[in-house]
């Protein structure tokens, strides 16, 4: 395993009445023995792809030869598309780009998914579009965003290479279906790989949607894949729900919340290249839950950031929350302080100390202060953080979401509540005149 799952700060032994008997749970996590047969046959049958996609090899050779061009030819790439389109890209990004550009011989990537105007017109400032890639991805080709941003790029892309050199530099990933983006993309005979309709934005992390951006940034996506078939390989051997842990995930989430108040789910990953899978995770857990009344509010948060922002209310504030922390090894790691720095003026608690030894020191005092005072906490624990890794973080939060969906009856890929706002925004912009 890429990753090990405590549950034991969320149970009565360690918190007392705030948390469930392991009886409680038991009872909870065999109701999803359902739910594991039905992934299992959707993965027989072929009939939820998503499941596929982590044994995948033959759409690799096309997505690696568009990526090597992008190496080749471009200093930047734009990628363009909002919320599934963009997350999971920009989660796995982080991997490949720290905050401080990416490795020698790949291009930097830009994930633009807002229509932030100034946004847009200072990235335009910041890049030579004669040596900029863009990537287009929109599943149903006709969201809003997406046509705004990639029609507002083709103007200085236009001005840069001229109209017959648009294709060389835009790559396009759409259904196959007559949508706009299509279209547009025809219009200028920019080239189109095309997106599964059965497989959904928010899960699309690891289809051609996060692998082309992956693969520009120079990382291994079959051992990204391999980490999330290790996860459904577990499941799948599951015999018990309780040896499944996106079940018990699942199961304990929803009996946190209907028997003791957790009405939001915190996830506070330690390590700041895990920040942006907080954000893809807040997507996927809203957006596929968030039906009929149910589901609980996920938040994101950073250790050791938010100790300093967020744990104040955490701790002394309503006891309405579950907390996932995401744990690394980094004892021992980073810079340490040299003897004799500052002398008298170093406390004596940092000297010699590395800043991998603080991190820890701080991770492990945030869970066991949490856990303390009552507050229900899961600890996932990660020996390395790679691709494999994280593609096994990854493929358990879907795994997670789905099951929960399962125990809740709903359907955990469709979003028709959001509808209503997308013909309200088409209503308002066509009233402009």
């Amino acid at each position: 395993m890429f990753y090990t799952q405590d549950i034991a700060g969320c149970l009565s032994g360690r918190i007392g009445p705030a948390g469930p008997r392991d009886s409680e749970l038991g009872r909870r996590v065999a109701l999803a023995a359902p739910a594991l047969a039905a992934l299992r046959q959707w993965h027989k049958d072929g009939s939820l792809p998503l499941l596929r996609l982590p044994a995948r090899e033959d759409d690799l050779p096309e997505l690696e030869a568009i990526a090597a061009d992008y190496r080749a030819r471009f200093a930047d790439v734009i990628v363009l598309g909002t919320g599934g389109s963009s997350l999971g890209g920009r989660t796995l990004y982080r991997l490949a780009d720290k905050g401080f550009g990416p490795p020698e011989g790949t291009p930097r990537l830009h994930f633009m998914d807002n229509v932030d105007p100034a946004s847009f017109q200072a990235l335009f400032a910041a890049v030579d579009f004669k040596r900029t890639g863009i990537i287009v991805i929109s599943k149903s080709g006709g969201t809003s965003e997406t046509l705004m941003q990639f029609l507002t790029c083709l103007e200085p892309l236009v001005l840069a290479v001229t109209e017959e050199e648009v294709a060389a530099h835009v790559t396009a990933i759409t259904e196959k279906t007559e949508n706009p983006l299509r279209k547009l993309a025809q219009r200028y005979g920019i080239p189109i790989i095309d997106h599964d309709p059965k497989v959904g934005g928010r899960y699309a992390v690891l289809s051609c949607v996060g692998m082309l951006p992956a693969l520009i940034a120079g990382l291994d996506v079959r051992a990204l894949r391999q980490g999330a078939q290790s996860v459904l390989d577990t499941a799948f051997a599951a015999k018990d729900p309780m040896d499944c842990p996106p079940a018990v995930g699942a199961a304990l989430s929803l009996l946190l919340a209907d028997s003791r108040g957790a009405a939001q789910t915190v996830l506070m990953p330690y390590l700041d290249q895990l920040n942006d899978l907080s954000f893809w995770y807040r997507q996927l857990w809203a957006e596929s839950l968030g039906k009929d009344g149910n589901g609980t509010t996920p938040v994101n948060a950073l250790g050791t950031v938010d100790q300093h922002s967020q744990l104040q209310l955490y701790l002394a504030g309503p006891a309405d929350k579950m907390f996932t922390l995401i744990l690394g090894t980094a004892a021992g790691t980073g810079p340490r302080i040299a003897d004799g720095v500052a002398g008298e003026a170093t406390p004596k608690y940092l000297r010699g100390r590395t800043m991998g030894d603080l991190l820890d020191a701080e991770q492990r005092a945030t869970a066991e202060t949490l856990i303390r005072n009552q507050r229900p906490t899961r600890l996932i624990h990660i020996d390395r953080l790679d691709e494999g890794t994280l593609g096994a973080l990854m493929m358990h939060f879907m795994l997670e979401t789905i099951i929960a969906a399962h125990l809740l009856d709903i359907d955990p890929f469709d979003q028709p509540a959001v509808e209503e706002g997308k013909v309200l925004t088409r209503d308002y912009l066509a009233a402009m005149g």
